[in-house]
């Protein structure tokens, strides 16, 4: 039967091997903190427990037992792995390194590569694995350091931080504004096709609101899915109206490629977080990752 070492054990192991080291056991005693009759008491115990006498001991010196020899060399192997695991922790929460594993939107695919890409050159050491998902991934089950998501929250085991606030707008492509017209009052939204970011297909409601009034309006359309890319591009093919991020919807206002619809009312503006599971402890690849996302949405 396969046996494990108790917590008191590895103590008096790591007692032994400083004992060893320090050349006695008052000089151990004055290194741990510890009394000198504390520290024999351990390592008695230690030989009672394995069964072998592992120091010679006399008024004038002390040294180990061929038996002693060996373990104290596999004791001070033990002592080095835990110095080498603790400075690798150490190194993954001072400095980035590593593979970051990131969950995002496709649609924030463009937006992501602009905030991370100057820190991965700045951090040579830092790896990236992304996972371009508009669906809700699982961050336990697929090992996600951050995801980001935009809009609601459904997660409440989750630690969000709130990156931004995305203004949203309506838009149609220019083709289908001249072809069909575009609505002139919230109501009359309830009369175009407006595509659904919604992998359940379920009805959606617009709010729009314009100095002190707010009009609620349910809207549907031909098209419905779960990818933003998808959508934008049938909207761009003039098959209907489509809400977008301000941010996302800017290049093309720019170019003509769009136009805005119901330019004088505005929805509630989408906040963008960053998730993790875990609040505290953070390692330097995930808060630095956070603050350039951060930064760069603030520009």
């Amino acid at each position: 039967m396969k046996q494990f070492l108790t917590i008191d054990r590895l103590k008096r192991m790591a007692v032994f091997a400083r004992v060893v080291e320090a050349g006695s056991m008052s000089a151990a005693a004055r290194e741990l903190a510890m009394t000198t009759s504390a520290v024999s008491q351990q390592i008695r115990q230690l030989e009672a427990e394995i069964g072998l006498a592992l120091l010679h001991r006399s008024t004038r010196r002390l040294s180990t037992t061929e038996a002693g020899q060996a373990y104290y060399e596999d004791c001070a192997a033990m002592l080095l792995a835990a110095h080498t695991a603790e400075q690798r922790l150490s190194d993954l929460r001072d400095e980035p390194r590593g593979e970051l594993r990131i969950a995002f939107p496709v649609g924030f695919s463009g937006h992501l590569a602009a905030a991370l890409a100057p820190l991965l050159r700045a951090q040579p050491r830092l790896a990236l694995r992304l996972f371009a998902e508009d669906r809700r991934i699982d961050l336990i089950a697929e090992r996600i350091d951050l995801a980001i998501r935009i809009g609601t929250l459904t997660d409440s085991n989750l630690v969000a931080r709130r990156l931004a606030e995305w203004r949203h707008v309506l838009v149609a492509s220019s083709g289908y504004a001249q072809a069909h017209g575009l609505p002139q009052a919230p109501e009359e939204l309830a009369r175009y096709p407006v595509m659904n970011l919604n992998v359940m297909n379920q009805t959606e409601f617009i709010e729009l609101s314009r100095a002190g009034e707010t009009r609620r309006v349910r809207v549907q359309g031909a098209v419905a899915g779960n990818s933003f890319i998808a959508l934008r591009e049938m909207m761009l093919q003039g098959v209907g109206i489509m809400r977008m991020p301000g941010p996302d919807a800017m290049p093309l206002l720019e170019t003509g490629q769009v136009v805005l619809v119901l330019p004088e009312w505005t929805m509630a503006p989408m906040g963008v977080y960053a998730l993790t599971v875990q609040r505290d402890a953070q390692p330097a690849k995930v808060r630095l990752a956070i603050a350039a996302i951060r930064d760069y949405l603030a520009s």
